[in-house]
């Protein structure tokens, strides 16, 4: 497996992975799937922005991807970024998801960041225990702050100060 900085060609791949996890999980909090568009928006924006953008591929296959974003536009919190990492159904279990993590961890550091926070799911044990062996530690759960396929969701905030 090869981790990498996901370039435009990978964006058919980071869109399918993307949408899946909207129409088939909770891990993304919206409904609608996005568009092609949508996500060569969102690489460039983070390209811009100087954040990290990862996949991690295998035999030419797209396994996954991962990110760090701004937790908040406000300038306050400038040293502080958001993970995302996201896996085709079929590539979970497999290490992937740590190895993204890990290498999206060194990107903060070496961005001097101050804080990595990870927004997750409360039902999504696998990513808080993922999360937590890197160091991450629970700043809180917010009970019944989003929905999804009719029922109330609840949001852990964990985070890691670098």
């Amino acid at each position: 497996m090869q981790l990498r900085d996901a370039v435009p060609d990978d964006l058919p791949a980071i869109l399918d992975i993307h949408n899946d996890a909207i129409q088939n999980s909770v891990a993304i909090w919206t409904d609608e799937p996005v568009t092609l568009a949508e996500r060569a928006g969102w690489l460039e924006a983070h390209s811009r922005g100087g954040y990290a953008v990862l996949v991690a591929e295998e035999d030419g296959v797209l396994l996954g991807y991962a990110s760090l974003g701004a937790w908040h536009s406000k300038s306050g919190f400038r040293h502080t970024v958001e993970d995302s990492i996201y896996l085709r159904p079929d590539a979970t279990g497999r290490g992937i998801g740590r190895a993204l993590l890990g290498a999206l961890l060194e990107r903060a550091r070496a961005g001097r960041y101050h804080v990595v926070v990870a927004d997750i799911e409360a039902g999504n044990a696998a990513s808080i225990r993922l999360h937590a062996s890197f160091g991450f530690e629970v700043t809180g759960t917010v009970r019944e702050v989003g929905t999804k396929f009719g029922r109330w969701l609840d949001l852990t905030t964990m985070s890691l100060v670098l």
